[in-house]
């Protein structure tokens, strides 16, 4: 796939656009719905057989090149039809594409397939479930990316490890149990972690961490005078061992690999696919990737080097923000696959999925 500026070839491409008559739409139109179908470059002959005004080959070929001057396509180099470029299918996917809505019944389908999710014994359960029906309904796999703390928390527990070192012992409502190694301060008696626990169980209970912890700090700025110094000291040390929201915080879930495999073209398929399994293993990059949609509404498409990521250049990522019952957003849940993803499916399944997710966990 050509990579070059992509902004400025964008701008480029769509003001070309802008002026290409609905012949060359058309044209353009069947090369990507070929591409996104077969994975096969379309040829001028059966390009001039598709199109709904007719054509001679030698004027398809015209117009090709002109789409070709403007890099929407390309001839890879073993044959004479074309391949949409990812600036192509970029302008496919913003300015031509019909978004198909789901039918009734494909609605039903998911929404009875999320049902037995939401009888799931954990979120996590419920997310690994939603996100294999994601998997089998668009053929790729589906990913998601949570917050390991959002789960409401039901118990809080210190536990002395050594002199200077406790291990906190969280029990989330929905039975999970997270352990954190913490340093202590010096000198820090069993009464001092006992009361730190009361005082925090009498303020947690319901609530994620990242709730808590707000609800905690002014808690402990108007409590400071009864409390000893150094139970300060252990609720302090707990709470900032919770303000992580690091990358270990995050969690990944990848189902449905198998179906990155059933399509492929070439042995270069092979080893992106190959490259992107690696990635989506080691979690490095596709969480970073995901966290950027976290910050936007709505379903967000990658297409191709869009992705940042070395490994998924060559394939399209489709995600949307999922929420939980107070409306924040807690994670996001999507699909990546190759560039010939049925986009005009996926796009509303991945939003569906989302509003059904968070409809869940409004629960």
């Amino acid at each position: 796939m050509a990579h070059h500026d992509p902004i400025g070839n964008l701008l480029t491409a769509k003001a070309g656009l802008a002026q290409l008559n609905e012949r060359s739409r058309d044209i353009f139109r069947q090369i990507v719905e070929n591409y996104l179908a077969t994975g096969e470059p379309a040829g001028s002959r059966n390009i001039s057989r598709l199109i709904t005004v007719p054509l001679s080959p030698a004027s398809v070929r015209n117009v090709m090149s002109d789409l070709e001057q403007l890099g929407l396509i390309y001839a890879p180099h073993t044959s004479a039809g074309r391949l949409p470029t990812e600036l192509g299918l970029r302008f496919f996917v913003d300015a031509l594409m019909q978004v198909g809505d789901l039918t009734e019944a494909e609605r039903q389908s998911i929404q009875a397939q999320l049902a037995s999710v939401g009888k799931a014994q954990s979120v996590e359960a419920a997310l690994s479930e939603a996100l294999t029906r994601l998997s089998g309904l668009t053929r790729a796999a589906a990913v998601v990316l949570t917050a390991k703390s959002n789960a409401r928390l039901k118990h809080i527990e210190f536990v002395r490890l050594e002199p200077e070192q406790a291990l906190v012992v969280l029990v989330a409502e929905d039975g999970q149990v997270e352990n954190r190694v913490l340093p202590l301060p010096p000198g820090v008696p069993a009464s001092a972690l006992t009361e730190a626990s009361n005082f925090l169980n009498a303020r947690i209970r319901g609530h994620t961490l990242a709730e808590a912890r707000d609800d905690l700090e002014a808690a402990l700025t108007q409590s400071r005078t009864e409390l000893d110094q150094l139970t300060q000291k252990v609720i302090e040390a707990g709470i900032a061992s919770w303000s992580g929201g690091g990358s270990e915080d995050r969690q990944l879930i990848v189902r449905g690999h198998a179906n990155l495999l059933e399509d492929l073209h070439a042995m270069e398929d092979l080893e992106r696919v190959r490259l992107l399994f690696d990635d989506l293993e080691t979690k490095k990059g596709v969480v970073d990737l995901l966290g950027r949609a976290e910050r936007a509404d709505g379903v967000r498409i990658f297409i191709g080097s869009e992705n940042k990521l070395f490994s998924l250049s060559g394939s399209s990522t489709i995600i949307s923000p999922y929420r939980d019952g107070a409306g924040q957003i807690v994670g996001v849940l999507g699909v990546i696959g190759p560039t010939r993803l049925n986009y005009a499916r996926v796009i509303p399944m991945v939003d569906y999925a989302a509003r059904i997710v968070s409809q869940m966990l409004g629960k």
